[in-house]
């Protein structure tokens, strides 16, 4: 295939070309109007052309478009991509209010193209072996999932959509995506109730910028789930952020440090205790295939992992989760 780039306002699009280009795919140029350094350092790493044209990115040839544009602009080049046939892979979010979300259903419903999304959790070896161990019953009926996803923020290197509301989403919506879809791929139920609150400590430059949010979650079969962000990973930090998931059954515990254990490695570990096996590290198991090779499967196949009612359901939820969310603002933060 041939593919191109239309937005690169995120570096986590390094994941699609890195991917795709390891796949023996070509891509064909990167379209990018405003963090022109970051588009300059991606395109110098994967020796891609910088185009100031978006639509000769949109020709014939290409069959695939990558998109890691503003949050809230991203909608537009999936309905462009629609316009011109092309298959889209965007960053997440996907949109960051209820009125996008319906204009992306309403592509999606159209089925004209496939949309992807880079959820990539699901393809983390330590996440996969997990959802293994859950389905063969190695944790008994699942009780509880806890997540905790602390976020490094480093302002100074931050674009200034990153502290807008409109144009990012906002702590819950940019976020927990990513958990939402794993509670529901973990455990195959879907989201019965959520209630949810944000808190505001730091930027009071930025009014609508709230940096540290928590989800309570219901399930249907009644597992219920806690989940945490925030921007607070100190900046000398081993890693972005000390990434936890706890996952507690009839027969047993589970915890997944993403990041390593910060004394001992930062390779990804899977921990485990039983009632018949006492604690220790789960030797992990690669997923099939990558988050962008599942992708493509769909666009060939009508086969893959994660899908669209996937991103449209887990998108819908964290939009409900902000819309109710209780806002805090810490007494002190405009005090002078």
């Amino acid at each position: 295939m041939k593919f191109s780039i239309i937005g690169c306002q995120h570096p986590h699009i390094s994941i699609f070309i890195e991917e795709m280009l390891e796949l023996g795919h070509e891509c064909l140029g990167l379209y990018e109007t405003e963090n022109v350094s970051l588009a300059n350092s991606i395109a110098k790493k994967y020796q891609l052309q910088i185009v100031n044209d978006m639509e000769f990115l949109l020709v014939d040839e290409v069959e695939l478009v990558g998109c890691a544009s503003v949050n809230n602009e991203k909608i537009n080049v999936i309905e462009k991509c629609e316009q011109y046939g092309k298959h889209v892979m965007i960053d997440k979010p996907a949109v960051t209010n209820r009125r996008d979300l319906a204009r992306l259903k309403e592509v999606m419903d159209k089925g004209k193209i496939q949309v992807g999304m880079l959820l990539t959790e699901r393809f983390r070896p330590a996440l996969y072996t997990l959802k293994k161990q859950i389905d063969k019953g190695e944790l008994g009926e699942i009780i509880s999932i806890s997540m905790r996803k602390p976020h490094q923020l480093n302002s100074s290197k931050r674009p200034r959509w990153h502290f807008s509301k409109e144009q990012s989403g906002g702590i819950i919506i940019d976020l927990f995506i990513h958990d939402i879809d794993l509670l529901r791929w973990l455990t195959r139920s879907e989201i019965q109730s959520v209630s949810s609150y944000m808190t505001k400590n730091i930027c009071p430059e930025y009014p609508s910028f709230y940096d540290t949010a928590g989800l309570q979650i219901v399930m249907e079969g009644g597992i219920i789930s806690q989940l945490y962000a925030d921007w607070h990973t100190p900046d000398k930090s081993w890693t972005w952020g000390d990434c936890r998931i706890f996952v507690v059954g009839t027969k047993g515990v589970s915890e997944v440090r993403l990041e390593g254990d910060p004394f001992i490695s930062k390779e990804e570990i899977l921990l485990q205790v039983s009632d018949e096996d006492e604690l220790a590290k789960i030797n992990m198991i690669a997923a099939p295939v990558t988050i962008t090779a599942d992708f493509l499967n769909r666009i060939l196949w009508a086969n893959s992992i994660l899908g669209h009612q996937d991103i449209l359901t887990a998108t819908e939820a964290t939009i409900i989760a902000d819309e109710q969310a209780e806002r805090i603002e810490h007494k002190s933060l405009y005090d002078h």
